[in-house]
């Protein structure tokens, strides 16, 4: 029988679901419920059958949109193919197990509706009044690990780092397309870069000085600036910075598993909590990774080997919040404000040189 992951949440958090999903593939074929950019970042994946896309904001939203999912589920459960035409009979989804990786109410509703029997996810999750097994919500781990618990919740061992180190598969084509994005805007290429990811959808989580970090990186390495749409406007104002031809604002210019691809290539990352650390960490790309309102005890934090995190330790207000207020509660911003580039830039030294030393 084979089994569903139901996962719709942040794209940092889809990627940090893949070891669930490699686990799962390894006793049976596993198929993937998730939005539209989930499905692009989760495309190639060899532990997934089959990725059943759930875009409720847009063709999926309201109740006719629901009732469709539910029936594309149950005819990804019984033919291996959400598109599949052929009638169902009963109300048996086909699967033997759903895996709420994302917790929320009308996760909960969909496989229920859906006719899956058993339905597994956190004790702290909104839905888990429709759960038929809850699985303690381990609040000291990293989540890449609590999601695996949900699929171990019996066993006596820990998981090993291996185990819950994310996945991701970037085309050949998506790794070309990364690589002219680097060739087109730096001169010397054979020079090693480093990469930088200076946004996120939450305002506080953005340290500020990734232009003066990028002068002093500079010295030594490219740079290359990866985001999204968001972040053209940063990007060329921190290789405006810079001497020409040693830097790249690749920015919006790039599909997701194209800067995995590119973040891949890099010698290192640096980051807010946001989800390239995770692309870094499916990359096995070193990474230094600001944190400001959040901390990484949330479980959260970069899993690459030689990876650090920095932060202005001593706050009595800090953290704020588990994902990070769009202002400062207090108004000075200080988890941020006071974390120098000087400070990153030594953390991101000592990374560099335990790399090249390996």
């Amino acid at each position: 029988m084979s089994s569903l992951v139901v996962q719709t949440s942040f794209l940092g958090d889809i990627v940090l679901t893949t070891p669930l999903i490699r686990e799962l593939a390894s006793r049976g074929p596993v198929d993937v419920l998730t939005t539209p950019d989930g499905g692009m970042i989760l495309s190639n994946n060899p532990a997934i059958r089959n990725l059943i896309v759930y875009d409720r904001r847009e063709c999926d939203s309201g109740l006719v949109g629901f009732g469709r999912t539910v029936g594309r589920i149950r005819h990804a459960g019984f033919y291996g193919s959400a598109e599949a035409s052929a009638p169902l009979t009963g109300s048996d989804s086909g699967y033997s197990s759903a895996y709420l990786a994302q917790g929320s109410f009308r996760s909960a509703m969909l496989v229920t509706a859906a006719g899956v029997k058993r339905r597994v996810g956190f004790n702290t999750s909104e839905g888990r009044r429709f759960y038929t097994e809850r699985v303690e919500y381990r609040s000291d781990r990293h989540h890449a690990e609590r999601l695996w618990w949900l699929a171990n919740p019996e066993s006596e061992n820990e998981p090993t780092r291996e185990q819950i180190t994310p996945s991701l598969f970037p085309t050949p084509d998506d790794d070309r397309i990364a690589g002219q994005v680097v060739r087109d805007q730096i001169a010397d290429i054979s020079r090693p870069f480093i990469t930088l990811a200076p946004g996120s959808v939450w305002a506080t989580k953005r340290w500020p000085f990734y232009p003066e970090l990028a002068v002093r990186i500079a010295k030594d390495f490219n740079v290359v600036v990866v985001g999204g749409g968001a972040d053209v406007a940063i990007g060329d104002a921190i290789v405006s910075q810079l001497p020409d031809g040693c830097a790249a604002n690749a920015a919006g210019r790039l599909g997701i598993l194209a800067s995995a691809a590119l973040i891949g290539r890099a010698v290192a990352l640096v980051t807010n909590d946001s989800a390239p650390q995770h692309l870094a960490s499916a990359m096995n790309t070193p990474t230094v990774t600001t944190f400001g309102p959040t901390i990484p005890e949330f479980g959260f934090g970069p899993l690459a080997p030689n990876s650090r995190v920095a932060g202005k330790q001593g706050l009595a207000c800090r953290p704020c919040d588990r994902h990070g207020p769009q202002k400062c509660p207090l108004g000075h911003w200080r988890c941020m404000r006071e974390l120098s580039s000087a400070d990153v830039f030594g953390l991101l030294t000592q990374t560099l040189s335990q790399v090249s030393s390996v």
